[in-house]
């Protein structure tokens, strides 16, 4: 029932594929446009695919490529054991477990919709630093607050930490798919998830071995808190892409890049040679 993304076919060197899939979503009028209008496209895609034997390799092979995953799955890792380990951990709070779990579930819908609202308006990088640095701190007062007459305060803290990871999570999957070029996308994101699932692994085992200490949920929210602080960091070792064109082939990426650098690079000199009153 889902078509093909006809842009995925052209840069696979699918031609005919692509325009049957673009006629099918069509009117009837633009059917000979869509022709003409492909018929001009380079076929050097098709030779430059042919040359390399799979899209990881092109990730191993391009160092920018390589660095640009490895932090990205560093951060996902984080998330990924903030995702999983929190709901799992609202019975080790003292607090009603029914309450927790639902309200848990009902704070993935705002984040949700506050990702599709501002996903527009938001920077990809900084707002991936915010949100995972907030779930940290907010993990983490989980286990300072531990007094029996704040245990609303300590829900809702809970609250806006689980929130803070879902919507660094949402961000964070549009941010994968900005980040890497048509032609290897599809692995890159398949990479990230299994490194948030990977994360995922770590969040039982913590609140399993917590239970059998009274540490005030040192074991899982705090650890949960540290190591998603860490892992934001090297959100600061990626590129903006809010706004960008996204690119489909490697060496597209790299021009892009270059050019952005080259504009900075000038900005920073322009404004080095403006003289101070």
């Amino acid at each position: 029932m889902v078509h093909e993304s006809p842009r995925w076919l052209m840069v696979q060197g699918r031609k005919e594929e692509a325009i049957t899939t673009l006629r099918s979503i069509a009117s009837t009028d633009s059917y000979d446009g869509i022709s003409i209008s492909l018929s001009g496209i380079s076929i050097g895609l098709e030779q430059w695919n042919a040359d390399l034997y799979s899209a990881m390799k092109i990730l191993w092979d391009k160092k920018w490529a390589f660095r640009r995953l490895s932090a990205v799955m560093v951060v996902s890792f984080g998330v990924g054991m903030m995702y999983y380990g929190i709901p799992l951990g609202v019975g080790n709070l003292a607090s009603s477990l029914y309450l927790s779990v639902t309200l848990n579930a009902l704070s993935e819908l705002p984040s949700s919709l506050i990702t599709y609202f501002l996903v527009g308006r938001l920077k990809r990088r900084s707002s991936m630093l915010f949100f995972t640095m907030l779930s940290g701190v907010c993990s983490i007062m989980c286990v300072i607050i531990h007094d029996e007459g704040r245990q609303g305060l300590r829900i809702a803290v809970e609250l806006l930490s689980f929130f803070s990871t879902c919507t660094a999570f949402d961000v964070l999957l549009i941010y994968t798919l900005e980040l890497f070029p048509t032609c290897v996308r599809n692995s890159a994101l398949s990479m990230v998830r299994q490194a948030l699932v990977f994360g995922g692994i770590f969040s039982p085992i913590l609140i399993a071995a917590e239970r059998g200490v009274d540490d005030n949920g040192l074991l899982s929210y705090g650890v949960f808190g540290l190591v998603i602080c860490v892992c934001g960091l090297f959100t600061v070792c990626l590129p903006e892409t809010k706004g960008e064109i996204i690119c489909d082939t490697m060496d597209e990426e790299e021009q892009k890049a270059k050019v952005s650098s080259s504009s900075t690079l000038k900005a920073s000199n322009s404004k080095s040679l403006v003289p101070h009153v």
